[in-house]
């Protein structure tokens, strides 16, 4: 045992937990039994939730996932971490006060497979450096979207020729780590990023059989007849054309069943990863976090794809499991607002680590002390990648989102959008414009101003992010934002 780790085995007097962290690629709620879809079979997520805890309102605050990858490691919101595509890669300084940095060094085991996400630099304008494999006891990451052939990613190969798709390969890694980690001292931490169900859609074949001939039920927000009240802004790039390139609006049962079946095959590699914890005698002690780094419209509003800041898109599934804990196995849910910023906190927390202060996250596991608590009164919803108008800023609360479209180039006005999600959770009605909601628009127009005053003061001056604080300016005409945005605009 290290001498680091004899000083912090213990907090507060208990056994400090093992954690499992499993994150999944483009899963919406949707594709759960859990969150109530009878169509898709899910049997050890579904599990998973009703022995510990499920959250019905969380959010992934920038819904693409190099940002979000990014914010989950982190603890803080893109503007703060300054990573993302076209706008530049995280700097050293801040992937050292991240989760997995701060857990090894203060004596957990660490491991990482899957797709990273992000690349770093020292500094804004040096070279790209290595994945950070050796900031891992056990490494199977890779760069870029990684493979779905097992064999086509280097860190990965052993595990090939007994699961050539790589979904169930995370699930060997993480038993192998697990049972390795489970005859030392220390207390393990493993990160898992499924690359599934990420396009380009590539099931493993071993489940043909599970959705074959399906028919699935539609939401009741699919088509484009349900997204007219959408912002043009909002369809002016991949999201919007994808409906119809994506075959959702031809091809639907094809299509989902390809996308569930994906989901299945992660649903098995949790169900592995379950299975070692308990033969390796550390499940008792072990937290599983389960989510995806953003969500997908399939069809809803007639979009495809992720990016923009609504609900299909922005809000995931999360469930956390702590065998520990006297509520766990009573299929208890949180309507809680709680955001991907809420993972590194958390985890640090399990591990007794001091979270540190520029985080904008909170420790989810207060929510598992009290399911009815709330965390956040309100969370941020970024874009900032993609073409210029779909760039927005949303606030969402538990209750109400605001979104603010502002570019306003010929062909364009300012567009504001005001959905009440407890009565309309498919947003079906934009109430920016009823009277009857002017109150309700006033004060979230006014947590929006606050999260955008904490953009101004806190961005990142690098990568192009501080533009945006006029840009995202309720109050700054369009003539002045105009060639600001063209300026610092991020290429694609």
């Amino acid at each position: 045992m290290s001498a680091l780790f004899g000083l912090v085995g213990f907090v507060k007097g208990r056994e400090l937990p093992n954690i499992v962290f499993l994150m999944s690629d483009d899963q919406s709620t949707y594709t759960l039994g859990c969150y109530g879809n009878p169509d898709v079979q899910t049997p050890n997520i579904d599990r998973l939730a009703e022995e510990g805890l499920a959250f019905d309102k969380h959010y992934v605050t920038t819904a693409i996932c190099m940002a979000s990858r990014a914010t989950v490691m982190t603890g803080m919101y893109e503007y703060k971490h300054g990573t993302n595509f076209s706008h530049g890669e995280m700097l050293t300084s801040v992937w050292a006060k991240s989760y997995p940095r701060l857990l090894r060094e203060s004596g957990y085991r660490t491991a990482f497979a899957g797709k990273f996400g992000f690349d770093l630099r020292e500094t804004p304008n040096s070279p790209k450096l290595e994945l950070p494999a050796d900031d891992f006891d056990g490494w199977g990451g890779g760069p870029d979207q990684t493979f779905y052939e097992t064999k086509r990613n280097e860190s990965m190969a052993a595990y090939a020729k007994e699961y050539p798709h790589s979904t169930l390969s995370y699930g060997a890694f993480g038993r192998d780590f697990i049972r390795d980690s489970a005859k030392s001292e220390q207390p393990f931490c493993l990160s898992i990023s499924f690359k599934a169900p990420h396009k380009p859609a590539t099931p493993d074949r071993r489940f043909d059989h599970v959705y074959a001939g399906k028919t699935f039920s539609k939401p009741a927000n699919y088509g484009r007849e349900h997204g007219e009240h959408f912002s043009k802004q909002s369809k002016q790039d991949r999201q919007y054309e994808r409906f119809h390139s994506w075959n959702y609006s031809d091809k639907y049962d094809e299509v989902m069943a390809i996308y569930h079946q994906q989901v299945y095959a992660i649903d098995v590699a949790v169900g592995m990863i379950r299975e070692v914890l308990e033969d390796a005698g550390v499940a008792d002690n072990t937290v599983i976090i389960y989510t995806s780094d953003n969500g997908f419209f399939c069809g809803s509003h007639g979009y495809g794809s992720k990016v923009l800041p609504y609900e299909e898109s922005t809000r995931v599934p999360l469930i956390i499991h702590d065998p520990r804990h006297p509520n766990s196995g009573k299929g208890l849910r949180s309507a809680a607002l709680t955001a991907n910023i809420d993972f590194a906190p958390t985890i640090l927390s399990l591990g007794g680590v001091p979270v540190p202060s520029k985080m904008d996250g909170k420790d989810l596991m207060e929510l598992y002390d009290n399911p009815e608590a709330e965390l956040h009164d309100s969370i941020a919803l970024i874009n900032v990648w993609g073409k210029a108008p779909t760039h927005a800023l949303g606030v969402v609360t538990k209750d109400l989102k605001y979104v603010h479209w502002a570019y306003a180039d010929e062909g364009f006005e300012v567009t504001e959008e005001l959905y009440h999600l407890d009565k309309d959770p498919l947003e079906l009605v934009d109430l920016s414009r009823n009277p009857e909601y002017r109150s309700d628009l006033k004060s979230m127009r006014e947590l929006y101003d606050q999260e955008l005053a904490a953009w101004k003061r806190e961005s990142v001056e690098y990568n192009n992010y501080q533009p945006y604080g006029t840009i995202f300016d309720r109050e700054v005409p369009w003539s002045k934002k105009r060639l600001l945005f063209e300026r610092h605009q991020p290429q694609d």
